[in-house]
């Protein structure tokens, strides 16, 4: 027993030794703009696990340091990350007093969290990752944001109207992309079940309330799960305590556009912060009436389009932190929307379409966690070529135009509107599908390690009742986990190591894994880089559940497998059921700041896609012998009969390969004026047809549809920034972007070289190629005020005709003015009640 005790009396003291030659650091990080507390600022004592996150008053406190001398490493986003020496003591603390954190002023200065789930400075990050930030966002005077993307490097960005902005990187568009997977503070931003389509126009989060937007391009699956198979959009909100006031902005533009958004976020006391948002923009499209294919009646224009468009969007956050270092967040979103949208098989006539959400958030230093619901409803959307079909089908049987015009947009039974009349389809959408997400994440540093781990779940459940998903049985569900695990090794202060595995398993597909693999190598003031990375994209309830019959031609899901019957030999063939899409990419590149000057962005990759996924592709020709008779087991010879035996479904195709490079380069003349170039190549075997590899549909040839890389080889982007001109109270760009033309196919929708000016059957009318233009856009502002800005903006100064999607109109000159009132209590103090004290 006495040995036991002197034991512990021994291990006690040499505790206590070791305690006594240990110290702390401490100190503060304000904003350097603001000179406001940076509230959740990452602090690092480099080559060690010791660490700490700042306060509500931007305090920080580190424990527990060994004495010596270290290299205090700073990081917050949209801030440069500093580097600054300090020595601790044996038995003391070292001050570091008051830190200033400048904002960014150079691409390679700021600090991303995206790329590693982590704060690192973007130079640094292993990957292919942008940053739009919320001053980029302030120097546009528009309410659209993703005009913006189209100056992020590698991005594509289609407009299909005023409004409408399609985001694709690497190619192979079509009408239903959901390769760019989308986030909003960590949550998954897409629409819920059937579609899976971004939330775009419907999103809830005003321009006013951005911090900033990251970009990944390239496989991300390992850290995202499924669909960030060829990016992540990350948008990253404001933080009530650290942007408190009230911002108001109005504006208005041609094509009668009118929008007005506030932002309001006050800071109550210690514990509770919160924020409330809105929006309200209306206008009018370019006036653009596409043909639909009938086969009794030939080519029709559509019926009754309405050009006008709206949005309304609202969203609230409550922030409570009972520690120092912890945070609870609860927010809701709404966002509603009025518009036309592009689809594969024509176009929608949108109206009132809502995308609501729910979450809540625990953030701590260590331990991310988070639950949210997402929902949505259609409204009352319909398709504009089924009702332009049901509308003049009534007219030619001489129906009145009262009764055409209300039963080709309610449907109507045998005899309803009069006797002996047909039955005629309902051309609408039910759609009120939502899904449940849950998330655990666990980070931390072990000297020159970092971990990051974590488990993921998904409930989508899709409600359609038959009116574009094969759901008579009921709401179709699906469910998904995923574990994930990340470590990053410091090999020396230049070279490190990363590597992360993710494993998912989904209901319909069953295990999935993502890997990624990178070396970084510090040098020339940047990163070189070295990325391998895999990703799967599990195909959307659409892609698999899919019904439409409107008695020229069907569209049938594929995630059964279907079978074909010949009606003459009666032989059948099959086609294989969907699968994920496999892609695995490697990846070189750089980027850096060589010089005091001059900022490189250099990506080279190399993809290889497995079971690729088509655009909506025929797999009977056009008046055949050949009909669809079977859905997995399901006899569907009756359900999917149609007039011109032309059934269209999604295929794997067998390898896909593809290759490109982005570089971007800014030249940085002094601290008022920039330049920049970026260009960006891709290609494809896609565009071999002699490779039966890319038959899609089996025919035994590889067509131009089957082809196409739906994206043009080249772009180029040039433009120039002034900032902070007469007493930082002017800004100002120019912008050109050069699209060269290209091919674009997608389901009934073409434009393309062959057969241009013309409708073949059963496609819609072909314009011709897209793209082949030289666009040039203007944007400048000017502080008339502290707090009042005034901003304007013109889109294609020339007024250049421009096609950028298909089913869309030319997109001509747009021109558009706001106002924007940054009222705080600091600017006007007369209204103090605005932070939120009273």
């Amino acid at each position: 027993m006495r040995k036991i005790y002197v034991l512990l009396l021994s291990i006690v003291c040499v505790a206590q030794a070791a305690m006594a030659q240990s110290g702390a650091v401490q100190g503060r990080v304000v904003g350097g703009d603001t000179q406001e507390a940076l509230v959740g600022a990452t602090v690092l004592l480099k080559g060690t696990s010791k660490g700490a996150t700042t306060d509500a008053n931007g305090d920080f406190l580190i424990q527990s340091v060994p004495a010596g001398t270290y290299s205090l490493r700073i990081s917050y986003v949209g801030y440069s990350s500093p580097d600054m020496p300090v020595i601790v003591g044996a038995d003391g603390t070292a001050n570091v007093g008051t830190i200033t954190m400048q904002a960014a002023t150079m691409m390679g200065e700021e600090v991303v969290v995206s790329a590693t789930r982590r704060p690192e400075k973007l130079t640094e990050a292993p990957a292919a990752i942008s940053v739009i930030s919320s001053r980029d966002l302030e120097a546009m005077p528009s309410f659209n944001i993703g005009e913006l993307l189209n100056k992020v490097q590698g991005v594509e960005v289609v407009r299909s109207g005023v409004i409408g902005v399609g985001i694709n990187a690497r190619g192979f568009n079509n009408a239903f992309n959901v390769k760019m997977y989308q986030m909003t503070d960590g949550r998954n931003s897409m629409l819920p079940g059937g579609t899976g389509l971004p939330a775009g126009f419907y999103n809830t989060t005003i321009k006013e309330d951005i911090e900033r937007v990251e970009v990944i391009l390239g496989p991300s699956s390992a850290l995202y799960g499924p669909n960030a198979h060829n990016g992540v959009i990350n948008t990253i909100t404001k933080d009530p305590r650290r942007h408190p006031g009230t911002t108001v902005t109005i504006g208005a533009g041609n094509q009668d556009v009118l929008s007005a958004r506030a932002r309001h976020a006050a800071v109550i006391n210690d514990k509770f912060a919160y924020k409330i948002t809105g929006e309200y923009t209306e206008g009018q499209d370019f006036r653009f009436v596409d043909t639909v294919y009938n086969a009794a009646l030939g080519a029709l224009p559509e019926y009754d389009v309405d050009f006008g468009f709206k949005s309304k969007r609202f969203g609230s956050a409550l922030y409570f932190s009972p520690t120092k270092t912890t945070d609870l967040i609860l927010d809701y979103g709404f966002g509603q929307g009025d518009n036309i949208g592009v689809t594969s098989n024509g176009r929608n006539q949108i109206n009132g379409w809502t995308f609501q959400y729910l979450q809540g958030r625990f953030v701590s230093p260590h331990v991310f966690a988070q639950l949210y619901s997402t929902w949505n409803d259609a409204g009352d959307t319909y398709q504009i070529n089924a009702r332009t079909t049901n509308y003049y089908t009534l007219r030619a049987m001489g129906y009145s135009e009262d009764q055409a015009a209300r039963y080709s947009k309610t449907g109507a039974k045998p005899g309803e509107i009069g006797e002996g009349s047909p039955a005629i389809a309902f051309p609408g959408f039910i759609d009120k599908s939502h899904r449940i997400n849950g998330e655990v994440q666990y980070n931390n540093s072990f000297g020159k390690l970092d971990l990051i781990t974590g488990v993921s779940y998904q409930r989508d459940v899709a409600y359609s009742r038959q009116t574009y998903l094969d759901d008579a049985a009921g709401d179709i569900i699906l469910s998904q986990y995923g574990v994930v695990a990340q470590l990053e090794y410091a090999i020396t202060d230049k070279f490190k190591a990363l590597g992360a595995i993710r494993y998912d398993n989904h209901d319909n597909y069953g295990a999935q894994y993502s890997p990624k693999a990178a070396l970084t190598y510090n040098a020339l003031k940047g990163t070189f880089r070295a990325t391998w990375g895999s990703a799967y994209s599990a195909p959307s309830i659409q892609f698999q559940e899919f019904y439409l019959n409107n008695g020229a031609l069907a569209i049938l899901g594929n995630g059964a497998g279907l079978t074909i019957r010949n009606t003459e030999t009666n032989q059948t063939r099959t086609i294989d059921k969907l699968e994920p899409e496999q892609v695995q990419t490697f990846e070189f590149g750089y980027k850096g700041t060589p010089t005091d000057k001059v900022f490189i962005d250099l990506s080279t990759w190399y993809s290889k896609s497995e079971n690729f996924i088509s655009p909506l592709t025929a797999v009977t020709p056009l008046m055949g012998k050949e009909k669809v008779v079977l859905k997995g087991d399901k006899d569907v010879t009756e359900t999917a009969a149609n007039a011109l035996n032309y059934y269209l479904t999604y295929l794997n195709y067998g390898d896909v390969d593809s290759w490109g490079t982005d570089l971007g380069i800014n030249y940085y003349l002094n601290d008022f004026f920039s330049v920049g170039a970026k260009y960006s190549y891709f290609n494809s075997n896609i565009t071999d047809t002699d490779n039966l590899d890319n038959d899609a549909n089996g025919d035994g040839k590889v067509s131009v549809s089957e082809s196409s890389l739906n994206a043009a080889k080249h772009r180029y982007n040039f433009n120039f920034t002034a900032r902070d001109l007469f007493n930082k109270k002017f800004f100002g760009s120019v912008n050109v972007r050069i699209l060269p033309e290209y091919d674009f196919y997608s389901g009934v929708q073409i434009a393309a070289r062959e057969n241009q000016g013309r409708r073949v059957a059963p496609y819609n009318y072909n314009y011709g190629p897209l793209g082949g233009f030289t666009s040039v856009d203007l944007s400048a502002g000017y502080k008339l005020k502290e707090w009042m800005t005034l901003g304007a903006s013109v889109s294609n100064l020339f007024d250049t005709a421009q096609r950028e999607y298909v089913g869309s109109p030319e997109i001509g000159r747009l021109y558009s003015v706001e106002l924007r009132f940054d009222l705080t209590e600091k600017l006007l103090p007369n209204l103090s009640v605005l932070n939120g004290k009273y």
